[in-house]
């Protein structure tokens, strides 16, 4: 499309033009009045006028002829203007190099009336210059397959050189003439420039014409070294987009494998990062967060953590914080670990946000709870923590062994050396629980509880369990005393008791304990405080189980607190 300015122009020009035809025309018609007049004199003025009038037209004709190239070339130039600008962008609105390369060898061959135009790209592993895109007149594609009958010369010099090289007939031409592909090729007007990154050859752009000689001028090298600048820019664009997005591939696989919860707030305090993890452990999807205000997402996920996260950014330092949260669709309490951390760019103190790591411990804390009363080898077994430790009845057997004198014996020690020793015994008892997968319930001052037959612990032969564990701490006492001065020598008194329960986690919503409570707990508890030292007594409801391989002694009925009618206990002596 022409400028409307040069458009003009070339109108102003071709009526100047048709003016100079008409004063032309009359020139030489009074040339030929002149030859036929009679007056010598006036014929000779009027002849000298006549030649000084032809000489200004020739001059006028002359200027604007060289008028009118020049403005044909200025109309090239915007052209080629135009086209780079095209090119431009394209390559400024598609990353899609094939597209963008396709496009610039196209109007490479528009422009300077090439027969082909081809791209050839320094191999990586190799260092061989191998074609890339290859364009013919027709804008279709050459197939690769082919042979590319071209210089391989002029392309290695420009490659290794980085000057351009412009032939008008290489046949001809004394640089190029005696070389063998010009020859077998019959290869006539050549163009080669180099492609270049920030001083860096990767290539080159060859074009050339094998019909037609004296088709390429400098202006056409220039004009090519032009399209190679923007080749190269597209290049460069496609290589960066590939690597980021590689980078963003690789972030993202990473970012979904990661089994802890990750979020990120960007400088503008929104959700930049939200992934699957986070999704799971939260219960809320990547699009109802991500671009959405953090104070909004953080008051809507229940972490009452956005002041931290201010503090965070302003100070720069790593925070952690451990928090109970409710997540819909999920049965009780969820807890969270969570660490906030700032993001900075590598040398820069500006802030550009802040990281979230959320790992959900609620597993690994009721885990913990279950392990301090639950022997290690048992705790793997349970396969529904949550089912198990909610409260039931059950039929239990339970199991209760007093330090007896202690309370008098810890009147005259210091509380560390009493704390010693308590222990002492206590490892003793526990040893015995864990050996029969005992639960130990808790311990009582100088008193210990365990259960036998919970959800967590469930055994058919509970009773059988509790007595044979009460046998196994009255035996090991004998051997810890060996060990130990006279005025530390201290006895168990225990008692056992087998019946309903109701077990379960028990407390608060600010701290539970998993233990059993109910008549069969009592009882257990009663028979224990009838006890003496060294005594293991059990109830009539124990010994009917185990009468048949236990050696028992069989007290008087005795009441015991809490309860109207007599009670049967047995001493438990050993086995049969």
């Amino acid at each position: 499309m022409n400028n409307p300015s040069t458009t003009q122009i070339r109108t102003n020009l071709q009526e100047l033009r048709d003016l100079i035809n008409k004063l032309g025309g009359t020139v030489d018609r009074q040339q030929q009045t002149l030859i036929t007049t009679r007056a010598d004199l006036a014929r000779q003025t009027a002849a000298q006028t006549s030649d000084e009038l032809a000489r200004l037209l020739v001059y006028v004709r002359r200027n604007i002829e060289d008028l009118e190239r020049r403005i044909k070339a200025e109309e090239k130039e915007r052209k080629q203007l135009k086209e780079l600008q095209n090119v431009g962008a394209v390559i400024n609105s598609s990353l899609d190099l094939s597209q963008v390369l396709s496009f610039v060898m196209d109007a490479i061959i528009r422009l300077t009336k090439a027969e082909r135009a081809i791209l050839l790209l320094t191999d990586e592993e190799t260092g061989q210059l191998k074609v890339h895109v290859a364009r013919n007149m027709d804008r279709e594609t050459i197939e690769k397959s082919a042979s590319f009958e071209i210089s391989r010369s002029i392309v290695k010099s420009v490659a290794d050189s980085g000057e351009p090289v412009v032939t008008m007939n290489a046949q001809s031409d004394p640089r190029f003439a005696a070389q063998e592909s010009i020859i077998s090729y019959n290869l006539r007007s050549i163009l080669c420039v180099p492609l270049k990154i920030k001083d860096n050859i990767i290539g080159v752009i060859y074009a050339d014409n094998r019909v037609a000689s004296g088709l390429f001028v400098d202006a056409d090298r220039d004009l090519l070294a032009a399209f190679a600048n923007q080749a190269a820019v597209a290049i460069d664009n496609a290589r960066l987009f590939r690597e980021t997005r590689q980078q963003k591939e690789l972030l993202d696989n990473v970012f979904a494998s990661i089994a802890s919860g990750v979020m990120t707030v960007d400088p503008d305090d929104q959700i930049a990062l939200y992934n699957h993890a986070a999704e799971q452990i939260l219960g809320v999807p990547a699009d109802s967060v991500i671009r959405h205000s953090y104070r909004t997402v953080l008051d809507t996920l229940g972490l009452p953590v956005a002041p931290i996260v201010g503090e965070v950014r302003t100070n720069g330092n790593t925070q952690n914080k451990e928090m109970d949260i409710i997540v819909s669709k999920r049965p009780g309490v969820t807890t969270i670990n969570l660490t906030l951390s700032p993001l900075q760019a590598e040398n820069a103190a500006e802030s550009l946000g802040v990281a979230m790591v959320l790992d959900d411990v609620s597993e690994k804390k009721r885990l913990e709870s279950v392990r301090r009363y639950l022997p290690p080898a048992l705790v793997d077994q349970v396969r529904d923590l949550d089912a198990a430790q909610r409260p039931q009845r059950r039929n239990v057997t339970v199991f209760f062994a007093d330090v007896r004198g202690f309370s008098t014996f810890s009147e005259h020690l210091d509380p560390e050396k009493l704390i010693q020793i308590i222990n002492g015994y206590f490892t003793v008892a526990v040893r015995a629980i864990t050996r029969y997968q005992g639960l130990t319930d808790k311990f009582m001052g100088d008193a210990v509880m365990a259960m036998f037959n919970t959800p967590l612990n469930p055994q058919a032969d509970h009773v059988e369990r509790a007595v044979r564990t009460a046998l196994m701490v009255k035996e090991e006492m004998t051997a810890y005393h060996a060990n130990l001065p006279e005025d530390r020598r201290l006895h168990f008194g225990t008692g056992i008791h087998t019946g309903e329960a109701v077990v379960g986690n028990v407390g608060s919503n600010l701290r539970k304990d998993y233990s059993g409570i109910g008549d069969a707990v009592n009882m257990a508890k009663r028979v224990q405080e009838s006890a003496k030292p060294g005594q293991i007594l059990i109830s009539d409801d124990v010994y009917r189980q185990v009468a048949d391989w236990v050696v028992v002694e069989a007290l008087p009925p005795m009441r015991v607190k809490g309860r109207q009618a007599l009670e049967q206990l047995y001493e438990l002596l050993g086995t049969k």
